[in-house]
């Protein structure tokens, strides 16, 4: 991995929340991502299962983790199985961990080889009544293809009927959703490794440059400093293109007077940044651009004041539509009337919601229904969208809700005033 350890203490201290929340004489298991074939022998770069790295830390294909509270023997209680290294696997792939390596990384003095978890299952599964599968029920999820997880649960429940099952996401949604102090200091490093693509690309960004171009630029950056790359595919639109809310082709010319949107950040040690900004291709906004500009960053900054304890996601998002609807009345895109009629009327040009939470996954688990909480993590990403004059703009930044007052804003060093990008774009 390109990026440096992380102390296990983390993981013991997610597992030990997990564990706290399981049924008595229950036991729970954890499968790594598959391979994901492209055709003939490629396959796509391997990315592990968010659920197994959040409670172990291992970051590697065919690892299962299990976790058993109640176990007789005490040894058995969390469980890791990591694939074993052979001298064939050592040449062509590179060795794998070691039990001692995975006991290093995880903080789980039990390790078996993967092949051996078969039976250490059907051992333990006589001791246990419960067992917690783990399904992917996230509200964004639209997943049509059978995971590694999917498969071991029709296996379970096959071999193993007359044991009762749990949900592991539910506990998962809601452990995930408050991050721990070291998560959100790998979560601002990845806001760290963005900015310096973000002040590269300043520099580099003019007329009839290549929106793939300043792709390649950002992407140089982040791996240069311990990124894998992009916490997700980026959106680098513009012009007209920024009005396609997931534009990703990333293939036209910056036209002199453009603005440019781009939605693009890294990850660190598969932790998400998620970062939007927009600038004048040419270097100096017009004053019409400079105008919806401004109107998203007060959204944006307003919305963020928004975020503290006790708020509920709806009402959240209710005020955040009441200032973007003012903002739009001043814009001369909306009338009152339209204003008062029909309170969603802003969604014509600002169609998406304001925020989400943000972790391991760029879209994280994370409470919806429940006030929020010190410690999750969200992103703060207004726009205003406008076909009919060619330009869209949005501005995002990710932020940790604090125990009392306005929220830390991990991106806070990252140039957003327009006059500072202005200021930037033209000192080269």
């Amino acid at each position: 991995m390109k990026y440096l350890p992380i102390p296990n203490r983390l993981y013991k201290k997610n597992r030990k929340k997990f564990m706290a929340q399981m049924k008595p004489e229950s036991l729970a298991v954890f499968n790594s991502n598959d391979v994901y074939p492209i055709g003939a022998d490629s396959t796509m770069p391997f990315e592990q299962h968010r659920d197994i790295f959040y409670l172990s830390g291992v970051d590697q294909e065919e690892s299962i983790l299990l976790l058993f509270p109640d176990a007789m023997n005490p040894a058995h209680r969390e469980i890791l199985f990591v694939r074993e290294t052979n001298e064939h696997i050592a040449v062509w792939e590179g060795a794998k961990l070691t039990k001692e390596q995975a006991t290093e990384v995880s903080g789980i003095a039990t390790v078996y080889w993967t092949h051996q978890f078969e039976q250490v299952l059907f051992d333990l599964m006589s001791e246990a009544s419960t067992i917690y599968l783990n399904t992917n029920e996230h509200y964004r999820q639209a997943v049509e293809t059978q995971t590694r997880e999917d498969r071991f649960i029709e296996r379970v429940k096959s071999k193993y009927p007359a044991h009762q099952t749990a949900k592991s996401f539910p506990i998962l949604n809601e452990i995930r959703g408050v991050k721990e102090q070291e998560e959100i200091q790998l979560i601002h490093q990845a806001c760290a490794i963005t900015e310096k693509g973000f002040r590269r690309i300043l520099k580099f960004v003019e007329p009839e440059v290549w929106e793939y171009e300043i792709e390649a630029e950002f992407l140089h950056e982040f791996v240069r400093n311990r990124s894998k790359g992009f916490a997700y595919t980026p959106i680098i639109a513009s012009g007209a293109s920024a009005n396609v809310l997931h534009y990703i082709e990333n293939n036209k010319q910056c036209k002199a007077g453009d603005l440019l949107l781009m939605d693009v950040a890294a990850e660190y040690a598969n932790y998400s940044s998620d970062m939007t900004r927009t600038i004048p291709v040419s270097g100096r906004f017009t004053d019409r651009q400079k105008a919806v500009y401004n109107a998203v960053l007060r959204v944006k900054n307003e919305a963020t004041a928004l975020l503290v304890p006790g708020v509920l996601w709806a009402e959240y998002h209710k005020e955040v539509g009441k200032m973007m609807s003012s903002e739009l009345a001043g814009l001369k895109l909306l009338d009152q009337k339209e204003v008062v009629d029909n309170p969603l009327a802003y969604k014509k040009y600002f169609m998406h919601g304001t925020s989400h939470h943000l972790g391991l996954n760029t879209h994280d688990y994370g409470e919806l229904k429940t006030p929020m909480k010190p410690g999750m993590v969200f992103t703060v990403e207004p726009g205003i969208y406008i076909p009919e004059e060619g330009f869209g703009v949005r501005l995002e930044d990710n932020v940790v809700v604090q125990p009392s007052g306005s929220p830390l804003n991990l991106m806070q060093s990252i140039p957003i005033e327009a006059d500072h990008i202005e200021t930037l774009m033209n000192e080269r």
